[in-house]
């Protein structure tokens, strides 16, 4: 067992870092393909739906949220930090909701993912935006267990290294979405 504090933390955000080295990589993957695919002649052009603007500005006003649930855990004041980490979680699911519109907006339009009228944009679209849904979920949780051990009182201002990693991969899931977000404006 890991007992020295900077070696534990030190350890962990090293894990932590190659494993989103490795989510990196498969996102880098997925829209990889997506441009080698735009060559296909059934490619169809779409635009994204205008709702997708607002869960941006969602995951990103809920990585600043995360970032001052952070700054209070260091001044120990506990229940600020649960407020503003409930405060990031609700933003995250709305994130969720209205990434849901979004798809609910695409299949409106005729763009679906699966079936005899899908094609291989909305396909390869879905993909990859469930692909970081899945990954918002999995952050959701970590927020939750954040909640449960910080109202515990499993963190001090001196040692709080489950905020800073669950604050890591948040600010990773939240970029990464910007990038996906542009990605696809200047793409499609």
């Amino acid at each position: 067992m890991i007992t020295d504090l900077k070696t534990r933390e030190k350890t962990f955000k090293q894990m932590l870092y190659f494993a989103l080295v490795a989510l990196s990589m498969s996102f880098a993957g997925l829209t990889s393909a997506y441009i080698i695919s735009r060559k296909r002649e059934d490619w169809v052009t779409f635009e994204l739906p205008k709702i997708f603007y607002l869960s941006t500005l969602l995951i990103v006003l809920s990585s600043v949220v995360f970032y001052f649930a952070r700054k209070e855990m260091q001044k120990e004041n506990r229940a600020k930090t649960n407020y503003l980490l409930i405060a990031s979680m609700l933003l995250g699911i709305a994130f969720i909701y209205f990434q849901y519109q979004g798809y609910l907006d695409l299949t409106k339009a005729g763009l679906f993912f699966t079936g005899k009228d899908s094609n291989v944009s909305s396909s390869l679209f879905d993909i990859v935006a469930f692909a970081h849904a899945v990954h918002v979920i999995v952050g959701l949780l970590v927020i939750l267990v954040l909640l449960i051990n910080n109202y515990r009182g499993k963190y001090t201002a001196a040692n709080h290294l489950g905020i800073q990693l669950g604050e890591i991969f948040w600010h990773f899931l939240g970029g990464l979405w910007v990038f996906l977000f542009l990605f696809f404006l200047a793409i499609l």
